[in-house]
């Protein structure tokens, strides 16, 4: 918090910093729980009415009070990583998007509409990277109309937590009364550990995603749709260890190749088979064609509450670069 040459904590931010990361700290009147004060760091995404509105990393919206601000400053931009790939969120979204394609999709502006037949709100929202060259709400009324048309949700897919991400359209779509239905996080590393970690014996890798593969694969009735997106983006492999006795697969993973990126895909375990280190064998035979196709980093998406792949992805040298998350229309 900001500290005047007097020792007193001093609130210096201003509705002029809209946009902008901030830490600040609010008073509870009566203290809650025993806690006088509660510290908030996150873009400063709106400040009307004598009401802050603050989008955490995690995209979490809070809803502060003028009155109950008794510090708050500009925080500086985050220092460069120290280990793994150095990447933009804007290079993610695009790599990240290459890799699943839709089997329909328009431009709005700068924006890209996404439609496969309902398969996975990734395939199926809106990417609002950009200006979609209209006002805010025309461009909504653009995307529910689009998605209409197909008999779909109108779904929009967003970030937060890392520089050039949309903490402030989040707000908005917040505040219109869109509601967030799903969040992960794109976690990124270095590509080389992960081959190192294991020879990746015993894993059959493919161009294609055959008839064992998607036994094993947890969507169920794959369509032909489904089957296109799975095999999109630049360069895909799957990867496969054979079950015993010509049964369902004891492993199964997918990998797209994008100049410098792998990313990882559809790691799935038999559940009785878990905890042997076929997950990692699986990624670890990927990451070798990977390396071979000219890739050095790594990107992967998790859920929040898998407590065991964040365990995995983790120890392999991962860290979460931002959250996303998909918005609903009302």
């Amino acid at each position: 918090m900001e500290i005047s040459a007097t020792g007193r904590l001093e609130v210096r931010i201003t509705a002029a910093d809209v946009g902008k990361r901030v830490s600040v700290r609010r008073r509870h009147d009566p203290p809650t729980e025993g806690e006088k004060f509660t510290d908030t760091v996150g873009v400063l995404a709106s400040w009307d009415d004598g009401v802050l509105l603050i989008t955490r990393k995690s995209g979490e919206t809070v809803h502060i009070p003028e009155a109950s601000l008794v510090a708050g400053k500009l925080v500086p931009p985050a220092p460069a990583r120290r280990r793994g790939p150095a990447a933009s969120y804007e290079e993610l979204a695009h790599v990240s998007a290459r890799a699943w394609r839709p089997v329909e999709s328009e431009r709005l502006g700068e924006w890209e509409l996404r439609a496969a037949a309902g398969f996975t709100r990734r395939a199926n929202s809106a990417l609002p990277l950009g200006d979609p060259g209209l006002p805010l709400p025309a461009a909504l009324d653009a995307v529910r109309r689009w998605y209409g048309d197909r008999g779909l949700p109108a779904y929009i897919q967003t970030a937060t937590g890392a520089e050039g991400t949309q903490e402030l359209l989040c707000a908005e779509l917040e505040r219109l009364g869109w509601t967030r239905e799903v969040t992960a996080e794109l976690w990124i590393g270095a590509l080389a550990p992960i081959a190192d970690r294991d020879e990746g014996a015993g894993v059959v890798l493919s161009r294609e995603a055959d008839d064992a593969w998607l036994t094993r694969y947890q969507r169920k009735g794959v369509s032909e749709v489904a089957l296109k997106v799975l095999g999109s983006g630049p360069s895909v492999s799957f990867a496969t260890v054979p079950g015993e006795g010509g049964g369902a697969p004891a492993a199964i993973g997918r990998c797209v190749v994008d100049g410098r990126w792998a990313g990882f895909a559809a790691v799935e375990v038999d559940p009785a088979l878990r905890r042997r280190g076929l997950a990692t064998r699986v990624m670890a035979a990927l990451a070798r064609r990977a390396l071979e196709e000219g890739a050095s980093a790594a990107w992967l998406q998790v859920e929040a509450d898998n407590a065991g792949a964040r365990g995995l992805y983790a120890g392999m040298g991962f860290a979460a670069h931002h959250a996303y998350h998909h918005y609903r229309s009302v």
